[in-house]
């Protein structure tokens, strides 16, 4: 670590006003906080917003997880993870059961993460009717009434047209009953895992200057209609390497124009093929 950097390369002060936003969008679920985002040595559209949490959240027990669509092995990841290491001289890890603090970029882990971790997901876009009202005081303005009726229009003509919800990534959701929340571009299978989960999961935009976040064991619904539900995607066809049907798989386009399938969490197949215990997966009881 250069010493003519704080610990964590954020300044202080930096990183004492993320703390304080992050603990103001603890008490208010959902809410957009601003934030005065920082120059990182990284591209914005990267992970910045992520990475400052990170950064400012991170101490040296703390054990780091990093991910990009589910894998450890990405460009992405793989640089990020090596900057957090270099910065904090944290310990990085592969398994989301022993990370203290896991940064994602468009997924979260397939096993179910317990009390004490942090999810931290980059976001591209943190403002759900951005699609809807292009005007962010207007949107600021609908968020402050709670008239999130555009959104509703918008998800009724989807099903009027197609029958269903189109909708892949960054499905909104309502949170606590009071705001809809651009949950990242998660796919929908893993909108479920953060209904009533025991982990803090933070969200953070660094190129819009938003953090915002979802507290332990706090409701989450997809936004749907009571004779339309919301359903994820379907799973088609199996992991080549593992057989595993029960969790979110990646498509892989072949040499003769067929699909194979792997699972998308690279951390928990690679637990399968070693033939480790993995914990509950989301969605499953408690063992007990």
């Amino acid at each position: 670590m250069n010493p003519k950097h704080s610990y964590a390369y954020l300044d202080s002060e930096a990183k004492r006003e993320i703390r304080r936003k992050v603990l103001k969008a603890l008490a208010i679920p959902a809410y957009q906080v601003p934030f005065a985002s920082r120059e990182m040595p990284l591209a914005r559209g990267w992970g910045t917003g992520g990475l400052q949490l990170t950064l400012s959240l991170v101490g040296p027990e703390d054990v780091v997880k990093v991910i990009d669509q589910g894998a450890d092995d990405s460009v992405n990841a793989a640089n990020l993870r090596r900057f957090i290491a270099h910065v904090s001289r944290a310990r990085t890890t592969t398994d989301a059961l022993e990370a203290t603090l896991i940064q994602s970029r468009h997924r979260i882990p397939e096993e179910r993460l317990q009390e004490g971790q942090i999810l931290i997901l980059q976001v591209p876009i943190p403002e759900p009717l951005r699609y809807v009202e292009p005007s962010d005081a207007k949107a600021r303005e609908l968020h402050a009434l709670g008239d999130y009726s555009l959104l509703w229009v918008d998800l009724f003509e989807e099903h009027l047209r197609h029958g269903r919800s189109r909708k892949g990534a960054a499905y909104p959701v309502l949170v606590h009953g009071r705001y809809v929340m651009d949950p990242s571009p998660l796919p929908r299978w893993d909108l479920p895992k953060l209904h009533q989960a025991a982990h803090i999961t933070l969200f953070g935009a660094g190129r819009e200057k938003r953090i915002y976040a979802v507290p332990p064991y706090t409701q989450v619904e997809p936004l749907a209609f009571v004779d339309r539900p919301f359903q994820p995607e379907p799973i088609v066809g199996s992991c080549r390497r593992t057989g595993c049907r029960h969790v979110f798989l990646n498509a892989i386009p072949q040499e003769d124009g067929s699909l194979a399938y792997e699972i998308s969490d690279q951390g928990y197949m690679e637990k399968l093929l070693a033939g480790k215990e993995s914990g509950p997966l989301f969605g499953e009881k408690q063992h007990g």
